[in-house]
């Protein structure tokens, strides 16, 4: 599999596609091209997601711009106003990842709709695809609920990452008792935090051991790591980065956001579960009436 290719895509839009709300890209020409190609963040230098373009629809009228604003997320009134009245194509898109790491890339001069990516960001976006893939194999359907009666034990995998979660009867020291379980805190999702792959901690840090808040960089790691039960087969050990008041470790939000279907407002919940041990949960904030 190769990323050969990138599309500059702008603010707020680029936001959607990787939130998963927005499934066309509208533009102001048909295409031929299909397959993959990489998100860049306009005006970011990074290629920060993959997508797959699938089809290319026909220009779409006003009425039709409007009954499909759920695909395209382009307000109605900028609609009526006729302020994207040149951007009527959709280009169709599948398989959205949006990258723990954005890949810096050079953009060279002439470039205008597609950016030709080098070999070497072509191997790293390619990748990505090849681990999400992977992912896509290992991983259960969507849940909300987070099963705490089985007794879980780790070992390490090779991303450092995440630990595979296995029952076991020697995780039964490390969990106290359902009833003795002790709700932390919880942190309410902006876009950022989504698109980025973090949880903001801020609200809550004090309810962590200081000996699992650690400083800017791996270098200055925390002594001890908090193991996370997010919902997945796997759990995840990490320790909280004190400059951000995030957790160091991010490759399991992005998928407890996936596959919980994480979206702007909801609320995740942390509890403790054990020494070292917390288990996250997300719930949907109702909207104020």
């Amino acid at each position: 599999m190769t990323v050969t290719r990138g599309l500059i895509i702008a603010d707020p839009w680029i936001g959607h596609i990787l939130d998963g709300r927005k499934d066309w890209e509208m533009r102001s020409q048909a295409t031929s091209v299909r397959g993959w190609f990489g998100l860049i963040r306009k005006g970011s230098g990074t290629v920060v997601g993959l997508a797959r373009l699938v089809d290319c629809g026909r220009a779409l009228v006003q009425a039709e711009m409007i009954a499909n604003f759920d695909h395209h997320r382009v307000p109605v009134d900028m609609i009526r106003r006729g302020e994207v009245a040149k951007w009527v194509v959709p280009w169709k898109l599948a398989n959205v990842i949006s990258l723990a790491r954005p890949v810096q890339y050079e953009h060279k001069a002439g470039a205008v709709t597609w950016v030709t990516l080098s070999p070497d960001v072509s191997q790293k976006l390619a990748a990505c695809i090849a681990l999400q893939d992977q992912s896509n194999d290992t991983l259960p359907p969507p849940s909300r609920s987070i099963d705490h009666s089985k007794p879980l034990s780790t070992t390490s995998d090779q991303a450092g990452d995440a630990v595979r979660r296995t029952a076991a009867g020697a995780g039964k020291a490390s969990q106290l008792p359902e009833g003795k379980h002790k709700v932390l805190g919880q942190s309410v999702l902006s876009g950022g935090n989504i698109r980025n792959n973090h949880i903001k901690l801020s609200p809550l840090m004090h309810a962590f051991p200081r000996e699992v808040i650690g400083g800017s960089n791996k270098a200055e790691a925390a002594p001890r790591d908090l193991t996370i039960d997010w919902g997945g087969p796997e759990t995840a050990k990490t320790d909280i980065d004190g400059t951000k008041s995030i957790f160091r470790a991010r490759g399991w939000v992005r998928r407890f956001f996936a596959t919980s279907g994480a979206r702007e407002n909801d609320v995740v919940i942390f509890t403790e579960t054990g020494p070292y041990r917390i288990s996250v949960r997300l719930e949907r904030r109702k909207p104020e009436l």
